[in-house]
C-alpha cells in the first residue's frame, strides 16, 4: 500500500479529478480498470491516490497523539501526586465515551475539513497513549537503574526522557501500529459523513458515500 501511495502518478490510468462526462458510469475497461464515477473520473486513479491521502492522514494523528499522551503519561506516572489524579481524570473523561462520537462532535464544533478530522482523531487517541506510558512510569521509576540515576545527581527531566522513557517505546510501537490502521478507518468513516476531506479530492471514505 506504501508503494502504491508513493507511485500514484506513475500507476494510475489519469488524473484523479480529471472529468469526462461522455464516458460518465463506464464498466470496468483496459482505458479505466475500475471503470469510471458519475463525473467520468477514473475509479482506479481515485482508489490509488486515496490511498496518498488515507496512509498520510492515517500517520499524522498518530504522530500527535503518540507525542501527546507520552509527553502526559511520563509527567502523571512520575510525579503522581495532585498532577497525576488532574491528568488521569482528564483522560478518564476523554475515554467515557465512545471514540468516533467524540470525534463527530469535535469535527462537528471546528466545521468539516481534512484538518479538523485529523485533529478530532488526534484527541481521541491521546488517553491511550498516556495510559499506557504512565503503566510503564510508574514500574520504571522504582528500578535499580533510575536509582542510581538519581544518587548520581541527575535531574527529572534527564531521568523521564534517558532512562525512563526508553522502556515504554516497545508498547508505543505497538499501539502507534494499531493506531495507524484506526485513524484510517475513523477518517474514512468522516469523510464518509462528509465531515472529512472535502470533494473533489480523491479519499476513500468519500468513495464509499458516493458509490452508495
Amino acid at each position: 500500500l506504501v508503494a502504491v501511495a508513493i507511485l500514484a502518478p506513475v500507476i494510475a490510468d489519469a488524473p484523479p479529478a480529471r472529468q469526462n462526462l461522455r464516458s460518465r458510469l463506464q464498466p470496468p475497461s483496459a482505458e479505466h480498470w475500475f471503470g469510471t464515477d458519475e463525473f467520468g473520473r477514473s475509479v482506479f486513479s481515485r482508489v490509488v491516490h486515496g490511498a496518498r491521502v488515507s496512509l498520510l492522514t492515517g500517520t499524522i494523528p498518530v504522530l500527535v497523539a503518540g507525542t501527546i499522551g507520552t509527553l502526559l503519561g511520563l509527567l502523571a506516572g512520575f510525579y503522581r501526586g495532585w498532577l497525576d489524579s488532574v491528568l488521569m481524570r482528564l483522560m478518564d473523561v476523554l475515554l467515557a465515551f465512545p471514540s468516533i462520537l467524540l470525534a463527530l462532535a469535535i469535527v462537528g464544533t471546528l466545521g468539516p475539513g481534512l484538518t479538523n478530522a485529523v485533529i478530532a482523531v488526534a484527541i481521541v487517541s491521546i488517553p491511550e497513549y498516556a495510559r499506557i506510558v504512565r503503566s510503564v512510569v510508574l514500574g520504571a521509576r522504582e528500578e535499580e537503574f533510575v536509582q542510581a540515576a538519581t544518587a548520581l545527581g541527575a535531574r527529572s527531566p534527564r531521568k523521564m526522557f534517558k532512562h525512563i522513557l526508553p522502556t515504554a517505546l516497545g508498547p508505543l510501537s505497538v499501539q502507534a501500529s494499531l493506531g495507524v490502521g484506526y485513524a484510517i478507518l475513523s477518517l474514512a468513516g468522516l469523510s464518509f459523513l462528509g465531515l472529512g476531506i472535502q470533494p473533489p479530492a480523491a479519499d476513500w471514505g468519500e468513495m464509499l458515500n458516493r458509490g452508495r
